[in-house]
This record gives structure tokens, sequence and C-alpha cells, in this order.
């Protein structure tokens, strides 16, 4: 997914954020390199320019405050736990390595292997509603899937297919050379994400309004175990890019394997349990960092969720070789 900020004149919230800011100074030459050359969303602006117009602001809103207009008291439908989907696609999906949404127009229709079928932005947005936001599936006749699919679609207008900039997505850290440690994950978490997020991982709900000031990191009000995040890999690179507060991909707060040992830590702890049966219905597309079995390698599930994922990896490459 809360520190708010204000985008376009609607106060939104960022997601896992944490308390402390103990950024290190980086170096301004090498950030600015950086900054030209990652992509970024376009002005929110020009908006205003598209025939649709209106459809997007409303999408934007949804994106941004999921929660007051779909939460479990929702004004339009009651259908997610309560989190909003600028929880994991951070300033609702323009932030660059925030989960942003920069290559879904480029992409989308796509095969995805892990339902092993070819899916549309509608199909993607309701898995989304029913792992990340650990709910039900939205009509997708109504007003409110097709503005969430103009919005999405306008933030990656400008990317042509089969382009690939850096600072989409969420980036990719690479493997550390041990296994994640959750042990020394809890200890950091407690140091740089509890006063924020709770001890409990239950977040801090927002007062007189839907949604929550702080993200639940796990329970039945944090994303379930179908969802992305619910892999090392995808949470890992997103804690590194984007937290704790203030953190940013140019001026990170945490070290690499402390990120990974965060990661760790959250994800084994208790979530809801989703009905995985029908996912990567060919095993041999299955991530490496996937903690579900059976595997087309030797390799088990405790190291398939906590690592270490470079052996995985090397051999996976090499039967794709």
């Amino acid at each position: 997914m809360i520190k708010k900020f204000f985008i376009a004149g609607t106060v939104i919230s960022s997601a896992l954020i944490c308390f402390i800011s103990c950024g290190r100074e980086s170096d301004s030459h090498a950030s600015n390199t950086i900054a030209d050359t990652v992509w970024h969303a376009p002005d929110t602006v020009l908006i205003g320019k598209e025939s649709n117009a209106d459809l997007i602001r409303y999408g934007r809103k949804l994106i941004a405050n999921t929660a007051y207009y779909l939460g479990p008291e929702g004004t339009v439908d009651k259908l997610t736990n309560g989190l909003n989907c600028q929880n994991c696609h951070l300033n609702a999906g323009t932030q660059p390595f925030g989960n942003n949404f920069a290559l879904v127009a480029s992409t989308y229709p796509n095969f995805r292997p892990r339902s092993g079928k070819v899916e549309g932005i509608y199909q993607r947005i309701n898995e989304c509603m029913c792992r990340s936001l650990n709910g039900k599936k939205m009509d997708t006749t109504t007003k409110e899937m097709l503005a969430m699919a103009a919005y999405i679609y306008w933030v990656g207008k400008d990317v042509k297919k089969g382009t690939k900039l850096p600072g989409t997505g969420a980036g990719q850290l690479a493997y550390i050379d041990r296994k994640a440690d959750t042990v020394h994950g809890k200890s950091v978490y407690i140091l740089k994400c509890a006063l924020c997020h709770g001890g409990n991982g239950a977040g801090m709900p927002n007062v007189g309004s839907a949604g929550f000031q702080y993200p639940p990191l796990w329970g039945e009000n944090s994303y379930n175990n179908g969802a992305s995040m619910f892999r090392l890999g995808k949470l890992t690179s997103y804690i590194k890019n984007n937290m704790p507060f203030g953190a940013t991909y140019q001026s990170p707060q945490l070290s690499d394997e402390e990120a990974w040992d965060i990661a760790a830590f959250i994800d084994s702890q208790k979530r809801t349990v989703m009905d995985l049966s029908k996912d990567w219905p060919d095993i041999t597309n299955k991530p490496v960092d996937y903690p579900y079995g059976p595997y087309s390698d030797d390799f088990g599930e405790t190291q398939h969720k906590y690592g270490p994922f470079k052996p995985i990896a090397e051999e996976k490459q090499k039967h794709k070789t």
C-alpha cells in the first residue's frame, strides 16, 4: 500500500511505511544520472487532454482510496479487506521502483504462466482484488472496473511495446548467498517498522475514514498467500527501493541483507490462505521463490521460500539452456 501525501489535490497514502529517517547521503551526480534514465509517469495535469478524462480521474481515485469505494464499508460496493491498491502500487502506481503500472499498457493482454492463460487487464485487476486485497472479484462491466483500467492504461501510455526501462515495476534485487534470516528480520522490523505497522503487523487504521494510516503486513487485513508480495524476491525489492519512509531507489536506507531478512520475517507470519491449486499449471514456469511445490527441480519448499536462491536459479537456467 500510512504516511499521507498530496497528489492532484487528493490525500493518498504509501504502503509499508516505517518511521525512521536514517538515510545516508547519496552522490548527487550519480543520483541525477539514475533519475535521468528511469521511467517517470505522465503528469496528471495531462489527464485533462484525454477524451475520457473523467473516467481516468475516477480510476485514479479508486486506486488511491480503494477502501473508501470498495472496502468493508465501501460507498460503491463491499469487495475488499480495507487496503488500498496503492498500498502495493505506490503513489497510485506512478512511483519509480514502487511497483508501478508502467508496463501494463504495452504488455496486456498477456500470457501469464501463473494462470496458464492469456489475461486482459480486467482479469489482472481482479487477481489483485482477490489476492493483494484479500477480497472478491469485481464485475467487469462496472464503471469502477472501466475506470481503473482506463487509469492504469493511461499511466503506461507512453511506453512502447517491448521497451524495458529502469524503474518499472519494483525492480529486482540481487540474490544474497544465504538463506533469508527471519530472526534477524524480526529484530530489524522491530527497530525500523513496528512503530507504524505494529509489533503484531496489524497496521494502524485511519481515524474517521476508511483504510489504514499504516497498512497491515500480515493477518486477514493484509495480502493473502496468493499475492505477488508473498514471493520473497518481489517483497524484498519493494522494501529495498521504498522503505522505510524517506528511502528511495537513489538513497536506500536498508542493506540488501536487511531487506531480504525483513521480507522473510513478514512473509513468515500468518495470513489468509487461498486455493492455489490452479496456479502454475506448467510447474517448470514456477519462479525460484515460489513457496509451494511441486517443482520441476529437487529443491524443497523451504529453500524456494527463503533461499538461498542462486542454486535454484542456476539449475533453472541450465535446464532452459
